[in-house]
């Protein structure tokens, strides 16, 4: 059952980036170039995002449990640290240079285009030098 799950909400995850068209680059950086050609597609892909996601996190929150009955426990809100940070800040400034992030990079990774490819690269490089951190230092 969790991989149909699982399967449901990629698939889901998967057609909101085809149909809002975020797996092109350029719309993504045409979102952050507000000084520019602003555009504001991004905004509203983000805020129907939130429509579908904000009854299932009003739901775990309620609860503790997801659908299935399992117990689920959603991170505290209020604990900023500074692998959380520089995480985000890693994270933005890649999005921000790219115009890409972990989810439409899977999706244009199977055009095979050399911009996916290297950052699919650097985000498992990244993932890969996550466990070589000490511990402590770990989100």
């Amino acid at each position: 059952m969790k991989f149909l799950t699982a399967l449901l909400a990629g698939a889901l995850f998967g057609s909101g980036l085809l149909l809002s068209r975020m797996c092109d680059p350029q719309r993504v950086l045409a979102f952050l170039d507000v000084a520019g050609h602003w555009n504001p597609a991004l905004a509203f892909t983000m805020g129907g995002a939130i429509l579908v996601a904000a009854p299932a996190f009003l739901y775990v929150r309620r609860r503790h449990t997801n659908l299935l009955g399992e117990s689920t426990e959603l991170p505290d809100r209020f604990k900023i640290s500074g692998p959380l940070v520089a995480g985000s800040a890693i994270f933005g400034i890649g999005w921000g240079l790219s115009g890409i992030c972990p989810g439409p990079g899977l999706l244009l990774l199977t055009g095979g285009s050399v911009q996916s490819l290297v950052f699919v690269g650097a985000v498992i490089a990244g993932s890969l030098a996550l466990r070589f951190m000490p511990s402590g230092k770990q989100a």
